[in-house]
């Protein structure tokens, strides 16, 4: 499984803090101690890294259960291209409900494991949220330690990157089973703008990136954050790049 970045973000208060907020310096990591050759925000890297480590490099035995139950329910075909198919037809969304309700369990699994460690990191600061996601899909974000396993760059796998598209079909199932509704609901929008982001910065996965100029981050941040769960549908519908970007 690819990196998964989900995170809690209101919309309205992104937006009004998108100028000052998502290009403004690198925050205060009380706390962490500093890692040689490390670029970017040290916290920002911190929850990425972490991240890996309990979904990707060592799952708990909890974890590894839910995935085996979510695949093997999905079998050879992506949660990405199920929900795809069930958007486009007239009785969505109560046919994809009705699609993820045998692996409910599993996706609360997956909801508690990735809110978890977002809150480790950024609870109750809602702009550092912001920074990270937006750090995240410019791929500013430097991190030597996972040298020479993994790309040093904290940023979604893939070029083009695919698994955006996982990572909404996951939180649809999520809010439309009632699986921490509420919090999803404020995240797909996120998910939305790093999706933009990484879509015109198409960052190096090896090498620190320079990011987007500050106008072009605003302005993405003031269309996708208000985006309402319908209109990101929409949006999704669009791969592998958002529509007029590609």
């Amino acid at each position: 499984m690819d990196r998964r970045s989900l995170l809690k973000i209101t919309a309205g208060a992104a937006v009004a803090t998108a100028g000052s907020v998502l290009l403004s310096g690198t925050a205060e990591a009380e706390g962490l101690p500093p890692v040689p050759g490390m670029l970017g925000d040290r916290r920002a890297n911190e929850v990425w890294y972490q991240l890996d480590e309990i979904a990707l490099y060592h799952p708990s035995p909890e974890t590894s259960a839910a995935y085996t139950a979510l695949f093997g329910y999905l079998g050879q075909e992506s949660i990405a291209s199920r929900w795809l198919a069930f958007s486009k037809e007239p009785a969505y969304p109560r046919n994809y409900l009705e699609f993820v309700k045998p692996v409910e369990a599993p996706l609360r699994t997956l909801s508690k494991l990735q809110l978890g460690n977002f809150d480790r990191f950024y609870r109750g600061d809602e702009a550092g949220l912001v920074r990270a996601f937006a750090d995240f899909g410019q791929g500013v974000l430097f991190d030597p330690r996972r040298e020479p396993v993994e790309s040093e760059v904290h940023t979604m796998d893939g070029n083009p990157p695919s698994s955006y598209h996982f990572w909404h079909a996951i939180q649809r199932a999520q809010m439309l089973l009632g699986i921490d509704r509420q919090r999803w609901a404020r995240i797909d929008p996120v998910l939305g703008f790093a999706w933009a982001l990484q879509s015109v910065a198409k960052p190096d996965h090896r090498h620190v990136n320079p990011g987007l100029p500050a106008g072009q981050v605003r302005a993405f941040a003031r269309y996708w954050l208000p985006r309402e769960p319908a209109q990101l549908d929409r949006d999704f519908q669009s791969s592998p790049y958002p529509s007029g970007l590609g």
